[in-house]
């Protein structure tokens, strides 16, 4: 049998942390005691309790102001939390990443055709209008508008939490939806299918919307899916 692991001092503080802010009544915003403070009030080290506060900043329960102090996060209330942790890229995992959005996404995208008010479907366009002036090679920034549409049209569905759970499957598999767009290797195509399913939001047509939306996680998955298995294929994560 393999041995249960320990908490250690740096796992038990983050919990003696997130209590302080619970039973404090602290909102989001709210700032914090200092380091010293919180160093003389758990009697730790301040390394050990920057470690914990690292944790905590990484999950967005608290935000570290350089100058300033530290404040509860805009996340504290999350009910999904992305995990911060790197991990090998796989194939599979690509796959299934897909998998997961088709299920999640359409949907979303037929409520937020329904739901829409001026203020969001300015956002979208700005959005895309931005991906638009990235398609010539500029992945990071392509990368980042496509993601951030992708988040919007989650966000504007009014569900916060199938918004996390979006929000976290693209946050957690960032590097994987980075090579997404290397392998697909067509940005018009999929900036065009954006557009696509941006026009049907636009229209109030949610079932337009939910059928575009899937069709282009479908047309992303099926070209990926065909490279990866194509001993010519440019790409080749293990």
């Amino acid at each position: 049998m393999s041995e249960v692991t320990r908490p250690t001092l740096s796992d038990a503080l983050t919990e003696r942390m997130l209590e302080l802010i619970r039973t404090g009544g602290h909102r989001p915003g709210d700032r914090l005691p200092s380091t010293r403070e919180l160093s003389q009030r758990f009697a730790v080290t301040t390394p050990t309790l920057r470690e914990a506060l690292r944790r905590l900043e990484a999950t967005g329960a608290i935000e570290l102001r350089h100058g300033s102090g530290i404040y509860v996060g805009a996340d504290i209330e999350r009910l999904v939390l992305p995990n911060p942790n790197m991990r090998e890229i796989r194939a599979a995992r690509l796959l299934e990443l897909l998998e997961a959005r088709l299920v999640i996404e359409p949907p979303l995208a037929a409520l937020a055709a329904e739901r829409a008010g001026d203020e969001e479907l300015a956002a979208f366009r700005q959005v895309l209008d931005e991906a638009g002036r990235h398609l010539r090679g500029e992945d990071a920034e392509l990368h980042d508008a496509n993601m951030a549409f992708h988040r919007a049209t989650a966000r504007t569905a009014g569900n916060g939490v199938l918004h996390e759970v979006v929000d976290s499957l693209l946050t957690v598999h960032g590097p994987e939806q980075r090579e997404i767009l290397q392998i697909f290797d067509d940005r018009r195509r999929d900036y065009d299918e954006h557009l696509e399913i941006l026009a049907a939001i636009e229209a109030r047509d949610a079932a337009a919307a939910e059928a575009r939306m899937r069709a282009h996680l479908a047309d992303v998955k099926t070209v990926v899916e065909r490279r990866l298995q194509s001993p010519q294929g440019d790409a080749s994560p293990r």
